[in-house]
């Protein structure tokens, strides 16, 4: 089972003009959610490890145990949600295939989840190159599976991938903007009890407006 998946993981990712030409479209659910879940619990790794070490988007901030439980989790309804999204799309294109079809495109491309992790090193680059590469391999899956038209399958995921890295680019400036004032309130913490009431109230102040401005641009850049 699990040479099958790595062997499916790398041409994935090293061919997916034909991984998506000779992609089974029957056979269930279950065979692509596993190599989903799969792919996630690398990439948590690969996340958590970075976190030790103090790398990656937030830092010692991303690790947990947790982590290796809620990635897979999110994953799996992510990829139902995309899936059904891409469904969407794809009968808008003039598709004929069902659902689960286009559940085992977005689920298979779950192959780029371990090197998204380790692109996480490069802030925003490693976002954009994500989320580029993903609409590529859903650009050939158009091609391949579902044997729609070319330039339409090329303008409707650039115009995605476009808005989708605006997106993120801005969600993720507020993220590290809010990692940036848990990591000045540190030391601040840690003198809290030595400090007078009004200077530990006018700090705590300070902090909460901080996070509050963060959060309003990550909401606004959601509703962008």
């Amino acid at each position: 089972m699990l040479p099958d998946i790595l062997e499916k993981a790398r041409t994935v990712l090293t061919a997916p003009g034909e991984f998506y030409r000779h992609m089974s479209k029957l056979g269930g659910f279950l065979e692509p959610m596993l190599f989903l879940i799969v792919m996630a619990v690398v990439g948590a790794i690969i996340f958590i490890g970075l976190g030790f070490l103090g790398l990656g988007t937030f830092g010692a901030l991303g690790v947990g145990i947790g982590t290796m439980i809620f990635m897979p989790i999110m994953a799996v309804v992510g990829s139902f949600i995309g899936g059904a999204i891409m469904f969407v799309i794809w009968k808008l294109m003039g598709t004929q295939e069902p659902f689960e079809v286009a559940y085992r495109c977005v689920a298979y491309a779950s192959a780029i989840y371990p090197v998204t992790a380790l692109l996480g090193l490069l802030p925003y680059l490693g976002s954009i190159v994500g989320i580029a590469w993903g609409m590529y391999l859903m650009f050939i899956a158009t091609k391949e599976v579902h044997q729609l038209n070319e330039k339409t399958a090329s303008m409707v995921f650039g115009i995605m991938g476009f808005i989708l890295i605006v997106s993120n680019v801005s969600s993720e400036m507020a993220a590290r903007r809010m990692a940036t004032e848990f990591k000045n309130m540190g030391p601040a913490i840690e003198n809290i009890q030595n400090m007078e009431p009004e200077e530990a109230g006018k700090m705590v102040g300070e902090f909460l407006k901080g996070l509050e401005k963060a959060q309003k641009e990550k909401s606004g850049s959601q509703n962008d």
